[in-house]
């Protein structure tokens, strides 16, 4: 490939933004995955251990020096991959990283590597290198995508860097679809290949950083969610046949020659399958280091297999039977005691007690609560709620990807839950008027989210700070109205940002406004907005409520 005059660099900082944003991605879709995972063992890990492998890669490339290069970041990436990968499929995304490394210190130029030289190449020698480590390949798998992924790289090698990489996460996807008729336990149970899922998330994770737009793909319906039987066999079933194994060996073997692995492979073969071994960066002086990889019902003689060629290191066995009987365990208590259950992330004391008598529980997101919100306190709390079915209303408290993330670790095959859209209180009180608990779960939160999405809404705030905004410019002390993130009012006086804030939110129409009162609004100002829309807009209804939230002096919604 002739690299065009002026072709686009590598920018090390992207590899870094890559690494981490794929890290939040995968967090993100890691309970999807697992629940595809049905090849070529179902144990529902798929999803955990290509998370804790890119989390192995971030943490490497932490280590590094802010001025590290493209190829030293991509290095440290595949290192950390390959020394921490987990499960076959951590293995296999490793090799991934090792293919880049190999190909950003190969075709660096004057300390440069070019953008579509890199993953051009890169996605081939990963493909190689995570084919060569399995021993037995299947067509069907995240490797044919690999492979895919690499020619259709090549295909595009004169794009612009976005083109690129657009073009390899839409075939990515493309293919992801193909795997179910090209591999018979995935047709069986119905559903994608599980570590091709996870790829989909990389490629995609690339166009995100060098975009800025993320890829809306389809929720891919896994076995354990309903998408098809689980295959392989039961509890108590012995292990008798050449592809029911019933543990799981890995472990990290120094001081072995290149050639003796060839041995060692045949050695895991008799023993085992799903084998795969592969090596670290050599070290001029410690030698190569291969991280092994091997589903078997002799876990003793598979350690003794490594020991007899060199020195072995972090070893982690899990058996599969245990891990299914603690899943059935933990899966086997109580139903819900709930059937279902509306969480609201609220500020204020009198805003909580308002969604309380709603029927909503209350998540607080202030110093009202047990202290600073996160996506794990929240997550926790869904789960104690302990209902079948949950609507979960963010309120902006929290980034929309973080209530995703939250959704995905709360959810469960006894626990539905649905992120209704909105990014205030009012228009959640908006969801609420309409909850109704006798309505089927799908059409009570349709209808709840078709209300909040009918609630145009704005806020009251002080400026801090001289700042330009979409008004003009605005001093410290200053009343703010906002829509969105806008401000779209400025005025000296509370009455003032907020009529003309109201005036606003009503020019393209509305029966009634709402007024959600912070703390510290005093009464007369709520009195003075209702004679203002009474005064100004004959026939609309005006209502208001104390609220109590802090930073916020009112919250208005118009429906």
């Amino acid at each position: 490939m002739t690299e065009q005059v002026g072709a686009p660099a590598m920018d090390p900082g992207l590899l870094r933004d890559w690494i981490h944003g794929t890290v939040t991605s995968l967090d993100g879709v890691r309970a999807e995955i697992n629940d595809l995972n049905v090849f070529p063992i179902p144990d529902s890990d798929t999803g955990s251990n290509m998370l804790h492998t890119m989390m192995a890669a971030a943490d490497a490339v932490d280590q590094l020096d802010p001025d590290a290069d493209t190829a030293q970041v991509a290095r440290a990436m595949a290192d950390g991959a390959v020394s921490k990968a987990r499960g076959n499929s951590g293995i296999i995304l490793s090799q991934v990283l090792v293919g880049l490394a190999d190909a950003a210190e190969v075709n660096q130029m004057d300390g440069r590597v070019y953008f579509n030289r890199l993953w051009v190449a890169g996605l081939r020698l990963g493909s190689l290198a995570a084919t060569r480590a399995v021993s037995e390949p299947r067509e069907g798998t995240v490797l044919t995508l690999l492979r895919r992924a690499g020619e259709n790289a090549a295909q595009h090698t004169d794009a612009t860097p976005a083109d690129l990489a657009r073009a390899i996460a839409d075939g990515c996807a493309d293919d992801l679809d193909l795997t179910q008729g090209q591999l018979d336990v995935l047709a069986q149970a119905g559903v994608v290949d599980a570590g091709g899922r996870g790829l989909l998330v990389l490629f995609d994770e690339l166009v995100r950083v060098l975009t800025g737009v993320s890829a809306r793909r389809r929720r891919y319906q896994g076995a354990l969610a309903g998408g098809g039987n689980r295959v392989g066999h039961e509890i108590g079933e012995p292990c008798d046949s050449d592809d029911e194994m019933d543990f799981e060996v890995m472990y990290l073997l120094e001081g072995a020659r290149a050639e003796q692995i060839s041995t060692l492979r045949a050695n895991l073969d008799d023993l085992g399958d799903a084998v795969v071994i592969v090596g670290d960066s050599a070290d001029a002086v410690a030698g190569e280091k291969f991280s092994v990889h091997v589903h078997t019902c002799e876990p003793g003689l598979v350690v003794e297999a490594g020991l007899a060629l060199g020195t072995v290191s972090d070893i982690r066995i899990s058996c599969f039977l245990l891990d299914a009987h603690r899943g059935q365990e933990e899966k086997a208590g109580h139903p819900p005691r709930r059937k279902r259950a509306v969480v609201a992330v609220v500020t204020g004391d009198e805003a909580a007690e308002l969604f309380e008598q709603e029927g909503a529980v209350v998540v607080r997101a202030d110093s009202g609560g047990a202290g600073e919100l996160d996506a794990d306190a929240l997550a926790k709390a869904i789960i104690e709620v302990d209902s079948a079915h949950v609507i979960l209303m963010g309120n902006g408290a929290l980034p929309a990807q973080d209530l995703v993330a939250v959704a995905a670790a709360a959810r469960s095959r006894e626990r539905s839950v649905v992120i209704l859209p909105g990014g205030s209180m009012v228009q959640s009180l908006s969801a609420m008027a309409v909850h109704d608990p006798s309505q089927l779960p799908d059409d009570d939160a349709y209808a709840m989210a078709e209300a909040a999405a009918a609630t145009r809404f704005g806020a009251v705030v002080t400026a801090t700070e001289r700042t330009l905004t979409f008004a003009g410019t605005c001093e410290p002390g200053d009343q703010l109205g906002l829509i969105g993130d806008g401000v779209l009012v400025i005025d000296p006086e509370i009455l003032g940002a907020a009529a003309g804030l109201i005036d606003l939110l009503l020019s393209t129409g509305g029966e009634m406004v709402s007024v959600l009162a912070g703390r510290n609004l005093e009464p007369r100002i709520l009195e003075q907005l209702e004679e203002h829309v009474n005064t100004n807009h004959p026939g609309v209804e005006f209502v208001s409520f104390s609220g109590g939230q802090v930073g916020e002096l009112l919250q208005v919604g118009v429906e």
